[in-house]
């Protein structure tokens, strides 16, 4: 795990990203207009950045698996879903992480 990655101001640069994409993909789905797909393969791009810099700990339970799902499907309305649940999931786990990392 690399403790620097995820320090807060470096996780919420990672969760800012990520809350720009979300309404983006929101909008998307809601206007039906094909957009979701490309917004979605960038979402899920950050995604895979942020758990290469910050170290697998950080990876949800199942997130592999879910992380599949969402890949072979990205323009579903519920694998946006799913992502977004594995970011709410992935900051509070580095969140957790940061706070065991402090106490030893």
């Amino acid at each position: 795990m690399n403790v620097e990655a995820i320090a807060k101001d470096k996780i919420d640069a990672w969760f800012e990203e990520w809350t720009v994409l979300e309404a983006n993909i929101h909008a998307a789905h809601d206007a039906r207009n094909g957009e979701a797909k490309g917004l979605m393969e960038e979402a899920i791009f950050l995604f895979e950045r942020l758990v290469q810099e910050a170290g697998d700990e950080v990876l949800p339970i199942n997130g592999v698996e879910r992380l599949t799902f969402i890949k072979a499907k990205p323009s579903q309305y519920a694998c946006y879903r799913q992502l977004d649940e594995l970011f709410k999931e992935t900051k509070k786990r580095a969140a957790r992480l940061r706070l065991q990392a402090a106490k030893s």
